[in-house]
């Protein structure tokens, strides 16, 4: 046997009255962070839920999350964590994609309402039966008799329950991902995947269990993110270690968590570290009240500039390391080890019993420093990806995983991200697909042909830029397609730069030439 929901419980029984959660005014022990699981567990098993079934959870950084997530792992059921920027259209997609049975959604708020969208869309999804709200936990919207609360779902259910034993090879998390070639794809992560990546990721960041509770974390990157599910929560509870939550990234809320709870780990995209020097700047804040407390800053997503780098570091005085890795790998697949120098530039060295090569078009490693395909094999990689056997063929190939990516590793090891062989766009750390857009911008009636691609952004790493030809005689402003795509888009998926052009580069077979976009922009 081998469940995920263990994370929790080894320190229910050990250290019961120690912190698990902190949110805001919220906290919560190991032992009432089990129970609230428990019961949740009960509550789905008590409507059919069964060890093998998918449901969904659409949640902020909230204490629902955790208490939700450890409860469907206790049935033996599998999460399918929802980017909470979801349009109806999207969550429908997602749902009727991971055959989910059921969805957790917190109700959000009248600026952002959640809430509506999940009952849009799981109206077009019948296999998926069941929508369990999440109400708001200082302002909540009035009872609805057509959607069951958290609350009767859970009510009169017992704060105990015997967890279904599962195997390590079980599917215990399906993380959507995407490649350019189509829809979005959900990998599949055992439970085995997922231990092990948040035990090694533990081990790298802070080290053994600390029965003082010494070991907290900033959480800032969205849980249903690989990084903050695994090398966060995963990690942070398996430490002993409490999670200080914060629903929204603000610089300063950040720093005051930091200082009032005492952290000593954060991870962040550039873009965060950005925003914090930014803030303490204008601010004028003294940063000097971290020191001491403020052990380690770990930044993903995206390549991190090495002046931002080197600027962040001397004026928190903490160390910054980079990792690399994928929703495919768990996600950690290199780090830079904290024995060990970090070189700048690099995402470090393979984890624990992960191997890393580097192969040219025919799979065959390449000479040391040269570039190629970045592939990888170990406990991390996923099983494959659910209901797809083409494309997890295609991506497990000779027992490596195929990353896509283009990278050089040097004599001492350490792994070097040079390109990707995709054409994903990172947006401020977060992952956009152009083949998606460009199917859902050829749905508008005014658009003949379009391409997507992203641009270079001093903030953001990269901006996403549509180029689109209209139809003979089509009325169509830059700012009226915007309006229409933030209604078809998440917020961090629609494209800010809008070109309009009478044709687009083609080759002689019709595919647009997107390397020509690019240079187009280069020549500005």
């Amino acid at each position: 046997m081998l469940n995920l929901a263990s994370v929790i419980e080894q320190h229910a029984r050990r250290r019961p009255a120690a912190e698990a959660i902190v949110c805001g005014d919220t906290r919560l022990t190991y032992a009432a962070l089990d129970a609230w699981a428990n019961q949740v567990a009960n509550g789905l098993a008590a409507s059919g839920i069964r060890r093998g079934d998918h449901v969904a959870l659409l949640c902020p950084n909230l204490p629902y999350f955790p208490a939700v997530y450890f409860g469907i792992l206790k049935t033996g059921a599998t999460v399918v964590p929802l980017n909470v920027l979801l349009k109806p259209r999207e969550i429908a997609y997602h749902l009727r994609d991971s055959d989910a049975k059921a969805l957790f959604c917190f109700e959000g708020t009248a600026e952002f309402p959640m809430a509506e969208a999940a009952k849009a869309a799981i109206a077009v999804v019948p296999s998926c039966r069941m929508l369990i709200m999440l109400p708001h936990p200082i302002s909540p919207s009035p009872p609805d008799a057509d959607v069951m609360t958290l609350a009767q779902s859970i009510a009169g259910q017992p704060s105990t329950f015997e967890t279904i034993a599962t195997e390590p090879n079980d599917t215990a998390i399906i993380l959507y991902t995407s490649g350019t070639t189509g829809q979005p794809k959900g990998a599949e992560l055992t439970h085995l995947n997922m231990m092990m990546n948040g035990m090694v990721s533990a081990e790298l960041c802070a080290g053994s269990p600390d029965d003082s509770g010494g070991h907290s974390t900033a959480v800032t990157l969205p849980l249903f993110h690989a990084t903050a599910q695994t090398a966060q929560m995963l990690a942070y509870l398996h430490l002993g270690g409490r999670l200080v939550l914060l629903p929204r990234f603000d610089p300063a809320m950040l720093l005051g968590a930091m200082e009032k709870e005492r952290v000593s780990h954060w991870i962040g995209v550039p873009t965060m570290y950005w925003s914090v020097l930014k803030h303490v700047r204008e601010e004028g804040i003294d940063v000097s009240r971290l020191s001491g407390t403020l052990k380690l800053a770990v930044s993903g997503g995206a390549p991190m500039p090495a002046e931002l780098m080197k600027d962040f570091q001397n004026t928190l005085n903490v160390r910054i390391v980079e990792g690399y890795g994928l929703s495919e790998t768990a996600p950690v697949a290199t780090f830079n080890h904290l024995d060990r120098p970090s070189k700048p530039g690099t995402v470090g060295q393979p984890l624990f019993a992960v191997d890393i090569q580097i192969v040219d078009e025919h799979d065959v490693p390449v000479d040391t420093g040269l570039p190629g395909e970045v592939v990888i094999r170990g406990h991390n990689v996923m099983k494959g990806y659910y209901k797809r056997p083409e494309e997890t063929a295609a991506a497990l190939r000779n027992g490596w995983f195929h990353t896509g990516d283009i990278g050089t590793i040097d004599a001492d090891g350490y792994l070097t991200i040079v390109d990707r062989m995709k054409d994903m766009i990172l947006r401020g750390g977060f992952s956009v697909y152009p083949r998606e857009l460009e199917e859902v911008l050829l749905t508008h009636e005014a658009i003949s042909i379009c391409a997507v691609i992203g641009v270079p952004d001093e903030r953001l790493g990269e901006e996403v830029k549509a180029f689109v030809v209209k139809k003979p005689g089509a009325n169509l402003t830059e700012e009226a397609l915007k309006e229409w795509c933030k209604e078809q888009f998440a917020a961090y998926k629609y494209p800010r730069l809008i070109e309009f052009r009478s044709e687009l580069p083609m080759s002689a077979t019709g595919k647009i030439l997107k390397r020509e976009l690019r240079e187009s922009v280069d020549r500005r």
